[in-house]
């Protein structure tokens, strides 16, 4: 339970807070010590020194000051405190470290010996390492990864998990996009959020030929949102469609003027149908998929990068987690992809002219 969990973070704040000076430090959104204690647990580090000497890999690292890494480490372990007597051992976050544990002691025969990983810029340091101890010593471990689409917020490499690495395959070729939708999730990929990032691993441009991508400016939103669906329903005739938004806020502006049959998009499809149609949804939800078309509304920059975050997380770090999240939606797009907004376009889509067609309403 989410809510729980912050509520008992908010609880074990505030009683450290009140062994110090009045400071604005504990003055800010509760989401930053969440995802702080998140990546400390994601990282399996269980100490304070661990902590102190830690180092993040790209520029969030420097979310949370050093000299502020003590208080944050007293927060974690009286949240721990807290969780422990309202009867819950583990939360979501630290179930990897406590396998790795288990798996630490224990020397029954394994039960695989291979293992397979898939969508692993996903997966945390620690459930990396869990999966390693699961295999003999004779066993292998194959980890498939785009760390272009790491959008969960573990900003880790590969090898942060410790795995000594036998070999490295760089697979390239890109299947999927046009050549013009390739090329902008290309330089989307050249932006300042995606600097320093390791392992990025830069795809051959595919023969497959598109339209450009089509950006256009609406004079309202009303207008977006009337745009928006009158495209879906005319490509959803031959092709299969998908309208992607930021947040399920963003979706239910446009949701209830699309037609009856339009699917939505959500971790527990339990069916697939393929064909014309439209399917929509957030960016996360789409993650894995394609679409012969792509729309992607409310591309201002008001609304991009998002406002909450930005005032959680400030504002780098809201470029990093909202760029990553647009190259997801961008290149979930086979062969057309139109992009709307209303005033100014955000900053977080490459500036180049030659990568878009631009029209105004």
């Amino acid at each position: 339970d989410l809510d729980e969990r912050k509520r008992l973070i908010e609880r074990a704040k505030n009683e450290v807070s009140a062994r110090y000076e009045k400071h604005s430090f504990f003055d800010r959104p509760i989401d930053v010590y969440s995802e702080e204690i998140r990546w400390i647990s994601q990282h399996g580090i269980s100490s304070l020194k661990a902590y102190t000497s830690a180092e993040r890999i790209g520029r969030s690292g420097a979310r949370i000051a050093r000299k502020y890494r003590k208080v944050i480490f007293e927060i974690y372990e009286n949240y721990i405190q807290k969780r422990t007597e309202s009867g819950k051992l583990y939360d979501w976050d630290d179930l990897a470290s406590a396998t790795r544990q288990e798996l630490e002691h224990d020397d029954s025969p394994r039960l695989y010996q291979h293992i397979v990983i898939d969508e692993g810029q996903d997966f945390s340091p620690e459930m990396i390492r869990s999966l390693a101890l699961a295999i003999p010593p004779d066993g292998s471990l194959t980890f498939f990864g785009d760390v272009a689409q790491q959008i969960y917020g573990h900003r880790m490499s590969w090898r942060s998990a410790g795995l000594k690495i036998g070999k490295v395959w760089e697979f390239k070729e890109n299947y999927r996009n046009s050549k013009q939708i390739a090329k902008l999730g290309l330089a989307i990929s050249g932006m300042p959020f995606f600097r320093d990032m390791p392992d990025l691993v830069e795809p051959v441009s595919p023969t497959a030929d598109g339209p450009l991508p089509t950006l256009v400016k609406c004079p309202s939103t009303e207008k977006e949102i009337e745009l928006v669906v009158e495209q879906a329903h005319e490509a959803a005739r031959t092709l299969s469609v998908a309208i992607l938004f930021r947040s399920r806020a963003d979706e239910d502006l446009v949701v209830p003027h699309l037609r009856s049959h339009a699917i939505r998009l959500h971790r527990n499809m339990s069916t697939w149908q393929s064909g014309p149609g439209i399917r929509y949804g957030t960016y996360h939800s789409a993650k894995g998929l394609e679409f012969d078309a792509v729309i992607l509304p409310f591309f201002s920059q008001e609304r991009l990068p998002d406002p909450e975050t930005v005032s959680t997380f400030g504002k780098a770090e809201a470029m990093i987690q909202d760029g990553r999240l647009i190259y997801v939606a961008t290149t979930r797009a086979k062969t057309r992809l139109i992009i709307t907004y209303t005033g100014k376009i955000t900053e977080l889509l490459p500036p180049d002219p030659s990568l878009y067609k631009r029209v105004s309403l």
